[in-house]
């Protein structure tokens, strides 16, 4: 009963976080500059928040559509999320075509061959379609978009970019990723353990409560703040050119 309740709380917080979040991008304009995560939080809102509770409301958790509906839509959410770091590289990248370039065709190829390992478990378990391929998709894009965005962190300070903003957005994107990481790991390595099983459903909507706080911060910082943190970087750079 504790369990149910503390969930319940946390799913609820994560809604009102991700309506918040996504009112604010849209209705303090910050939509068109940061269009990518508004649409991946737009995406969230409509589907954790409002179309998952719909169906589960009016079918029940054990209902086929409700199965067939939570599958294909977490698939979708991992689409969302791979296209949103793939946004992140090219802001990343937006004063350094020649790199941009390279990591868009190596994008490109990633997310290939992650469908076509996940067309490989497909043409295996055809009579499984959205447990067993969509299941291995999700599993196979979130473990991507973790080491992209790891990469892509690693890429920032490697080149330099000069953007406090897009460095917390891609955190908070770790934080998220970490997520469906933690509770893979959890699965695999204690097979039928009631205590981790238990444990792991608070784990993704912590991780999801967390990534919505870091974003609505990095939205919120001023441009000013974000100006001299920018001169400050660029003059800590010029002088360690110097020397």
């Amino acid at each position: 009963m504790i369990e149910t309740f503390i969930k319940h709380g946390i799913e609820l917080a994560g809604c009102l976080c991700e309506a918040g979040l996504f009112l604010y991008l849209v209705l303090w304009g910050h939509s068109r500059r940061l269009t990518a995560l508004c649409l991946y939080i737009g995406s969230l809102l409509a589907i954790d928040a409002i179309s998952r509770n719909w169906i589960l409301y009016h079918y029940g958790f054990r209902s086929p559509q409700y199965f067939y509906f939570y599958y294909l839509t977490d698939a979708l959410l991992a689409v969302g999320a791979f296209l949103l770091v793939c946004s992140f590289f090219r802001r990343a990248c937006i004063e350094r075509r020649e790199i941009w370039q390279s990591v868009r065709l190596v994008l490109v190829f990633v997310f290939i061959i992650v469908a076509g390992i996940s067309y490989v478990s497909l043409s295996q378990n055809y009579t499984n379609l959205f447990g067993r391929f969509t299941t291995e998709f999700e599993q196979n894009l979130h473990f991507t978009c973790l080491v992209l965005n790891t990469a892509l962190y690693i890429l920032m300070h490697h080149v330099q970019v000069a953007d406090d903003q897009l460095e917390l957005l891609v955190c908070g994107m770790g934080i998220q990723f970490a997520g469906p990481a933690a509770n893979f790991a959890l699965m695999y390595l204690t097979p039928g353990s009631h205590f981790f099983m238990s444990v792991m459903q608070y784990v993704g909507p912590l991780c999801t409560l967390g990534m919505l706080g870091l974003c609505f911060y990095a939205v919120r910082i001023p441009k000013a703040a974000r100006a001299r943190a920018r001169e400050a970087r660029r003059l800590g750079n010029a002088a360690v050119n110097r020397a």
